[in-house]
């Protein structure tokens, strides 16, 4: 991805955040390990969360999700001389953060949330531009905790993907 389409995208993003500043519930702020290939790296992400939604008569709801993210590169040797993971990968992900449950049940703070990312570089671990994002977590008021999962799904080999575990604070706006 060129520098000129990600500055782009990232505008296009905080203009979009801009428009909603009533909407905007939450903000994150995670750091964490990811792994591929059993190699660690560090990682970390900025995420925005938006005033939660019910999801039709069901007892589950959704709320917009925008993330900025940075996986750090590693120098880990790869049959593949096409890709590498020497480096450092930005992404930006948008999506939705699924819920279940009223506000007081002691399982409404686990959360599922699903995005669609793109990234300034391609590596071993993400071997194309365009990669889905699926997180597993629990949140309190000021904390997070989260398992992550970025991947391309297979539409691009080599599809070792990055997994990671987070920790994060959060801010209420």
């Amino acid at each position: 991805m060129s520098p000129r389409l990600l500055f782009r995208s990232v505008v296009a993003v905080a203009l979009l955040a801009a428009t909603l500043p009533a909407a905007a519930a939450r903000f994150e702020v995670q750091a964490g390990r990811s792994y591929s290939n059993s190699h660690g790296a560090n990682t970390a992400f900025v995420e925005a969360v938006f005033a939660p939604q019910p999801l039709g008569r069901t007892r589950f709801s959704w709320s917009p999700d925008l993330s900025l993210g940075w996986i750090d590169g590693r120098h880990v040797a790869t049959d593949d001389s096409r890709y590498t993971n020497r480096d450092s990968v930005a992404l930006l992900a948008a999506g939705a953060r699924f819920h279940f449950g009223e506000a007081g049940d002691w399982y409404q703070p686990l959360f599922f949330s699903e995005q669609l990312a793109v990234t300034n570089h391609a590596t071993h671990a993400l071997s194309s531009h365009y990669q889905f994002v699926s997180t597993l977590g629990w949140q309190a008021k000021h904390f997070s905790v989260a398992l992550r999962h970025v991947s391309n799904g297979g539409l691009h080999r080599p599809n070792t993907g990055e997994t990671m575990a987070l920790v994060g604070v959060a801010f209420d706006l």
